[in-house]
């Protein structure tokens, strides 16, 4: 188990609903026991935390409906205050009702006064209008537009055309009262995937994110930016949050910042060559802006701290022009700590990177490697003989690194759970088979230059 990123006790994490109320986050979500199998009905549960580290289990907060009614399972959906009240507003969905000829998703709502007890109101509301698929609308999210003086409601869902595949959108509502709602059609239609899951809107000062979570090409969350609520959306050089092991993420903000509330899936079998799960284990990353306009992520100050005080390791400059050069830079590193270097690059040098829990003997390691020729930073293990040793599809994401800068290596290693940030991009992996205990640092046909490097662990 984890020590710092949260799962529950018998059950994994699926997608999350966090809202920030008087110093709190409120992290409602659905739980899977996966048993017998993956997707049983599972309803809301509710875990709260001050500090991303320390998680109190509230239990079940939404209860669900039984095998006849609309919520016989309860999806996502967004908690906001508003009219005095707060108010839960999800997708329900019922694995029967397409036999029986009606649509399995709608959507539904619950009114509360203290985030912890939930009155469910009614049955159906809002089900798919015609020209979508009742079968694919959910996630909804909401808020308030000063603007115009009314609220927003933003949902994923599918247009029926015919049998194409890539007709997912995002859809919105407007209210002025929560109690009625317009639909005002597609709010961001790109015909790029086949669903928009868990839609979220968000404005830092000039600019407006729009985010989505799509399965049918690289299944991650993406986000485009504008400078107005209502597009054009345009999409970043990197429009990723993370790769292929980071799901579902939504947002929330506090006094201290806006963060991304994702969960990193466990694999099959609990090996490094077996296929995702769904469900995993919460994630949370820090999101900011940076001065174009684009987002990047880090670790969230309070989890930084979480660890015990940072111990200076190996520095120094490492170069081959022809071949490999290397410095081990930590030994016995344990399961759970924080590793931080600040680094710079030569011009020319083909790549780099830094290899973890590797062995002594036969030199087996996971690897971050970054191919500087290519903007790519990807995850995988090294030797990969008998190739190959680790299914890494999706693992991979685009840096954009200048020679001569220096930038910010970090990895917070939990578990089976390994973060990397470099220069404000993340990447989550999974880790089933450690071999060896140390860090190396290395480069390929270059210069590194190590300036500091420091590792912590947990207190």
């Amino acid at each position: 188990m984890q020590k710092i990123y949260y799962q529950p006790e018998n059950a994994y994490f699926g997608d999350c609903m966090p809202f920030y109320h008087n110093g709190k986050f409120y992290v409602f979500h659905q739980r899977d026991s996966r048993d017998p199998v993956p997707f049983e009905p599972f309803e809301w549960s509710l875990a709260v935390t001050e500090d991303f580290v320390h998680y109190e289990d509230k239990g079940v907060a939404i209860a669900k409906g039984g095998e006849e009614d609309p919520d016989q399972y309860i999806y996502a959906g967004s908690v906001f205050q508003g009219e005095g009240r707060f108010h839960a507003l999800y997708a329900v969905y019922n694995r029967n009702y397409p036999k029986q000829g009606k649509p399995s998703q709608a959507l539904m709502r619950a009114v509360s006064d203290d985030l912890l007890h939930w009155e469910k109101c009614g049955e159906f509301f809002l089900p798919a209008p015609e020209g979508y698929d009742g079968n694919d609308w959910r996630d909804p999210y909401i808020l308030w537009d000063e603007g115009s003086e009314e609220y927003i409601m933003i949902l994923g869902a599918r247009k029926l055309e015919g049998k194409k595949v890539r007709t997912g959108c995002t859809v919105w509502y407007t209210s002025k009262d929560l109690e009625h709602w317009e639909f005002q059609g597609d709010f961001w239609a790109p015909n790029l995937y086949s669903m928009h899951e868990m839609p979220d809107l968000f404005r830092i000062g000039d600019w407006w994110y729009l985010l989505t979570t799509e399965y049918s090409e690289k299944s991650k969350t993406v986000y485009r930016m504008s400078r107005s609520l209502h597009g054009p959306w345009a999409a970043p050089k990197d429009d990723a949050f993370d790769g292929r092991a980071y799901y579902a993420a939504r947002s929330a903000a506090s006094e201290q910042g806006r963060f991304l509330f994702g969960w990193v899936p466990t694999r099959v079998g609990e090996s490094d060559m077996g296929n995702w799960h769904w469900g995993g284990t919460l994630v949370v990353l820090e999101v900011y802006q940076r001065p174009d306009g684009t987002l990047g992520t880090k670790t969230p100050d309070t989890v930084r701290r979480f660890f015990g005080e940072p111990q200076s390791t190996q520095i120094g400059r490492i170069f081959n022009q022809d071949g490999v050069a290397e410095l081990d830079v930590a030994d016995e590193i344990g399961d759970t700590f924080c590793y931080e270097a600040r680094i710079r690059f030569s011009e020319n040098t083909h790549s780099f990177g830094v290899r973890l829990y590797e062995d002594d003997y036969d030199g087996d390691a996971y690897r971050f490697h970054i191919a500087v020729s290519e903007n790519r930073m990807l995850f995988d293990k090294t030797p990969n003989q008998n190739w190959y040793r680790c299914q890494n599809i999706g693992l991979d994401r685009p840096v954009f690194l200048e020679p001569g800068r220096e930038c910010v290596l970090q990895l917070v290693v939990d578990g089976t759970i390994a973060t990397c940030f470099l220069d404000g991009v993340a990447l989550n992996v999974r880790m089933y088979q450690k071999q060896g205990k140390k860090i190396v640092l290395y480069v390929d046909s270059g210069e590194l230059t190590i300036v500091s490097s420091n590792i912590a662990k947990v207190k």
